[in-house]
This record gives C-alpha cells, sequence and structure tokens, in this order.
C-alpha cells in the first residue's frame, strides 16, 4: 500500500519529532499510529540513523517487549520463598513471574535482609476504566457451569452496590446541599462532596465514595480541615464593629486600620477592609448634585490669595469659611464654621434657622476670641454675607486678610466642602429626622462637629484627632 520512499519520508518525521508517533501521523495523515509503531520497529539495523536516534527505537523496542512488571509485597514475598526457602530456580521463578532475570530475586533478598522488609509497589500505569466481572456471554441461556453462575452472581452485585451508591449519592445531595436531582457529581465544590462523602460514611467506604465523586484524598482533608478550622480573626472582627459604631458608622478601613494600631492590633489594610466587607460594615453615602448660590456682584471681590493651595505649616494661618444648608421635616438648618488649614479643625461654627449676615459674622466673632495676635488669611466663596459691610467691617478691624474664590467656582474653596461632605455623610444622609425638632437638630450637629473636634482620627493626622494633633504639638 506504502512504497519505501513514503515509509523512508515517515521514519525521518518520526526521529525529527523526538518519536513522537501521533505528532507525526497527524503531521503527514498517514499511517495510522499502529502501522507507524509497526514501521520503526521493523526498520533496518543498516538504516542511516543516527547513535541517538538508535538507542531511542532500541529503548522503545525493549520496553514493548520487556514492559514493566509491578507486583504486591505478597507477590514479591511469596517468590522470596519459592526461591532461597524450597531451593527452586531464580531464573525460572522470574520468567515465571515475567521478571527480566533472576538477579531481580537476589536485589529483593539483599533489600529484605537489610531493610527488615519489602516496599510496596506504587503502580504507575495508564488509568484505565477497573475491569468489572464480565457475565458469561450463554446467548439468552441459563449458565451451565458453577464457575458461570457465579460469574454472573458477583457482576450482578458489583453492578447493584454501584447503583445503590449512585442513589444514595443523589439522595444526600438533595437533603444535605439543596440541589436539583438531575445534578452532575463532579459539579460539586469540594465542600459540598465531603459533606456527602461523611454523610455516607456509615454505609460506604470513604476512598469508593471519593472516587464516585472525582474528589482526591488530598483535597477531601484539605476542604474537611478548612471547614473545621477555627476563625482566627473573630476578636478582631468584634473590635472592628465596635470602632465602627462607637463613630457613628463613618468610619472606613483606613480609619479602622488607624484605631486597631492604638489597640495594639497589627494587621493589612486589605484584611481590615475584608473583614468590614465580610461584617457588612458600609458608610452610606449621598449621591453629590450640582448647586449654585452665586447672585451677583454687590462689592469688589479681594484676590484669590490661597490659590487651591491649603496646606498651612501653622495653626491660624489659613482659614476657610461658607454656609451650607439641611432640610429636615421641622424645617431648614444653616451652618457657618471657620475651618483651619492647618489641621482641618472647625474653630468655630454658627448654627441657625435662617442663612442671614448675622450667622456668618457670629461664627467669626468666636473664631476671633481663638486668635493670639495672629493674622489668618480668611478665604471664602463669593456669597453676599461676605461681601455685606458688617463682614468687611469685622475682617478690617482685627486685621484678617481677605480672600475670595473665582465666580461659580466651588474647588477654589474645596477644603471646606470637603469638610460639609464629610458632616453630611457621617451624620446626616440615610438618617431620619421626623421626631426631631429644629432646636434638637442643631443641637445634634453641634454634637457632631465637637466629636469631630476631639475624637474623630484622620488619617493625613496619623489617625489622630485634630485636638489631639495640636496637644501633641504643643507637648514637642
Amino acid at each position: 500500500m506504502y512504497s519505501a520512499r513514503d515509509k523512508n519520508r515517515v521514519l525521518k518525521r518520526l526521529r525529527k519529532n523526538g518519536l513522537n508517533f501521533i505528532r507525526t501521523a497527524s503531521e503527514l495523515g498517514y499511517p495510522s499510529v499502529e502501522t507507524l509503531k509497526k514501521w520503526w520497529l521493523r526498520a533496518p539495523e543498516e538504516a542511516a540513523l543516527t547513535q541517538r536516534a538508535e538507542a531511542r527505537r532500541r529503548s522503545f523496542v525493549r520496553k514493548l517487549r520487556n514492559p514493566k512488571v509491578q507486583l504486591s509485597q505478597v507477590t514479591k514475598m511469596e517468590a522470596l520463598h519459592r526461591c532461597y526457602t524450597l531451593g527452586e530456580s531464580p531464573a525460572l521463578v522470574a520468567k515465571e513471574y515475567g521478571l527480566s532475570s533472576g538477579a531481580v530475586l537476589c536485589n529483593w533478598r539483599r533489600k529484605y535482609l537489610k531493610e527488615g522488609g519489602l516496599p510496596a509497589v506504587k503502580k504507575r500505569l495508564p488509568l484505565l476504566p477497573k475491569e468489572q466481572p464480565k457475565v458469561p456471554d450463554t446467548h439468552g441461556e441459563a449458565p451451565e457451569t458453577y464457575e458461570e453462575l457465579k460469574k454472573a452472581y458477583e457482576a450482578l452485585q458489583v453492578e447493584r452496590e454501584k447503583l445503590a451508591m449512585e442513589k444514595d449519592v443523589l439522595d444526600k445531595t438533595i437533603d444535605i446541599i439543596k440541589k436539583d436531582p438531575g445534578v452532575n457529581p463532579e459539579a460539586l465544590s469540594n465542600r459540598e462532596k465531603v459533606v456527602i462523602v461523611d454523610a455516607l460514611a456509615d454505609h460506604y467506604s470513604r476512598p469508593i465514595l471519593r472516587e464516585h465523586l472525582k474528589l482526591s484524598r488530598s483535597s477531601y482533608y484539605c476542604a474537611k480541615s478548612a471547614m473545621t478550622a477555627t476563625d482566627k480573626y473573630m476578636d478582631v472582627r468584634l473590635k472592628i464593629r465596635d470602632i465602627f459604631e462607637k463613630n457613628r458608622s463613618v468610619y472606613g478601613y483606613r480609619r479602622i486600620w488607624g484605631e486597631l494600631r492604638k489597640l495594639g492590633i497589627f494587621l493589612s489594610e486589605k484584611v481590615v477592609r475584608c473583614l468590614m466587607h465580610e461584617e457588612g460594615l458600609v458608610i452610606k453615602q449621598h449621591t453629590k448634585r450640582r448647586y449654585r448660590s452665586y447672585l451677583g456682584e454687590l462689592t469688589p471681590a479681594p484676590e484669590n490669595l490661597l490659590e487651591r493651595d491649603f496646606h498651612a505649616d501653622k495653626p491660624n494661618a489659613k482659614w476657610l469659611t461658607d454656609l451650607t444648608e439641611f432640610s429636615i421635616p421641622a424645617g431648614k438648618v444653616y451652618l457657618s464654621p471657620i475651618v483651619d488649614c492647618y489641621d482641618g479643625m472647625v474653630v468655630a461654627w454658627s448654627l441657625g434657622t435662617s442663612p442671614n449676615a448675622e450667622l456668618a459674622n457670629s461664627s467669626l466673632k468666636k473664631a476671633m476670641i481663638t486668635l493670639n495676635e495672629e493674622s489668618p488669611i480668611i478665604h471664602s466663596d463669593r456669597g453676599c454675607h461676605y461681601r455685606w459691610p458688617g463682614w468687611i467691617h469685622l475682617t478690617i478691624k482685627n486685621n484678617l486678610i481677605r480672600s475670595m474664590s473665582k465666580k461659580g467656582c466651588s474647588p477654589d474653596n474645596a477644603a471646606c466642602e470637603g469638610f460639609f461632605g464629610r458632616l453630611k455623610n457621617e451624620c446626616f444622609y440615610y438618617k431620619s429626622f421626623a421626631d426631631m425638632s429644629t432646636d434638637e437638630f442643631i443641637a445634634y450637629v453641634d454634637n457632631y462637629i465637637q466629636w469631630y473636634n476631639t475624637k474623630r482620627s484622620k488619617q493625613s493626622l496619623g489617625y489622630l484627632s485634630p485636638v489631639e494633633f495640636r496637644q501633641q504639638l504643643l507637648a514637642a
């Protein structure tokens, strides 16, 4: 069917592919893998083969002719008993057991005398389906001999046990795992398979159940140890929840991480974030909306001296101010704070039900009481509260330097806007104030700002509050 030229071409390609029969047959399209092996075995010795290729061919032939025999420990001891106790010939015994020579038996005896035993042999053969006892084919007739009847009975018993085990596995899958009746056992997770194996361990052996569920021994014990392992972060979870709830449920994972370090608990920020996610500790945030309060020019606006540089090297060097509104069922409440750029402390603040000039002036008067001959820059937006004569008179009288943002540009006063955002996210949004009057709400916001100054930790301050940071500065 094939010419000598075709055979030489195939053998040449086979040597080039490193004796890969399947690859060579697929590349050339002929012949079959079995035929190719026969050609290689029949290759003439005088062919122009390289020394390495010839060694590979002979090794392949030797393996095919003398396959490695795997014997159990009991069989090995039986062979040694026949040779060195009963006096049979080692060569004949080796030939009977399919061994290469009697020297193998000599090596076994030497190892037995030295170590006191023979190791069990682990078979490394291709994985083939287990051979089940076959029912003898009698063409519909009943078995005639006792041996045939016994084989048929054993085959039926094995099939019956297999079907019973499959039924029990499906029943346990439905009862324990709550899966559909038609679920594929291979689609189960390792944890689910472990539960099924342990549930049926009283009726079937664990190796058989693991084999049916396609679960290796190492995977079984690994998943089982993970299921019975205790949570090493149990105490840390309680600490995290306690810190989160005591701080108005507004601390993210970074501040929680900083508070844990104060308590002597050192963890990665990622671990803290994962634990908070598992415990459902999430900060509620409000979606920002566009708002513009600009009503026009009243008096000439001073120059923007900060130019978005909100860093200060000392207290009372740069102040920021603005107005914000809180709308509750009882009415509207307005806040006018004075924020120090040095550490974010709210130096002074005023709360009221009307956004008038008196509200802005009162917070500035409270802030000026804290000064010790300093002349800070007071920065604001271009709202009318900061352009009326009363505000201008207070700044001139107390040697304050006025600075204003550009028209309609909130980023020019971003640090103060950031304080408003934190305040509303942490004490206003997603909270109900239906049963609270305006006076009670004013006291509520006032209490938050006091907590913000004295207790709330800031990452930029080394997880200290503004008051703690200033006390540390004075102590140094």
